[in-house]
């Protein structure tokens, strides 16, 4: 367990300046804040450079591809295994909620929530425990009970693309330009632009910031 001898690295992301210096200066003493981020791309350098053991996560978040908490977990958390991420959001949308476990975080809880709660939730979280605030739990045993039902509806989706087609619809859903994906996939921005417009067409929606939604809400990026 951790203790007060042993000081927890965390990491605070919100875009509200004022929450993240409330926060500070309430968690306890042995939770260490080595930084602060107010976006996805801020946060997602700061978690690769500092390794916090905990990240402290707002699921509202401007800046990278609009996927918001979801997507610093996704993008982040490959370069370093060890950082755990603790949704922390004034949302108890289910939506939310459901989004932001599924992309890898161990908990999700709300900002009604006190600084001796988000310490203990942070520390548990560190010692491999899921924490959620009590009435959001039934939102992730209801999701996660249907994962195996919605894992196939997705392969479904996805055997309408094509193979080229899915690799661009990855590329474009991470937030690359289409002359970016051209140069990847050394092939012109014209066919990019077609092979993004069969994409929207083929799974009905309306922009690559739905597309990116929808790519993270079933892990494929």
């Amino acid at each position: 367990m951790t203790d007060e001898t042993t000081s927890l690295t965390t990491l605070i992301v919100d875009d509200h300046s004022i929450f993240r210096s409330g926060l500070r200066a309430d968690l306890a003493r042995d939770i260490q804040v080595v930084g602060e981020a107010a976006s996805v791309d801020e946060a997602i350098t700061l978690v690769t450079q500092l390794k916090p053991r905990v990240v402290l996560l707002d699921v509202h978040l401007p800046g990278g591809s609009g996927g918001g908490g979801a997507e610093v977990v996704m993008r982040a958390a490959p370069a370093s295994p060890e950082t755990l991420f603790l949704a922390l959001s004034v949302s108890d949308a289910a939506d939310d909620v459901v989004r932001v476990i599924r992309a890898g975080a161990r908990g999700y809880i709300t900002k009604s929530s006190s600084g001796a709660d988000v310490s203990d939730a942070a520390r548990r979280v560190a010692d491999g425990d899921a924490v959620f605030s009590p009435r959001l739990a039934g939102f992730v045993l209801d999701a996660f009970g249907a994962i195996s039902g919605e894992t196939a509806q997705a392969d479904h989706e996805l055997d309408r693309l094509s193979k080229r087609e899915q690799e661009v619809m990855r590329l474009i859903a991470r937030g690359y330009a289409y002359k970016e994906v051209a140069a990847d996939l050394y092939i012109s921005i014209k066919t990019v632009e077609t092979h993004v417009s069969s994409v929207l067409r083929k799974l009905q929606l309306s922009s690559r910031h739905e597309l990116t939604a929808w790519a993270l809400e079933r892990k494929l990026l």
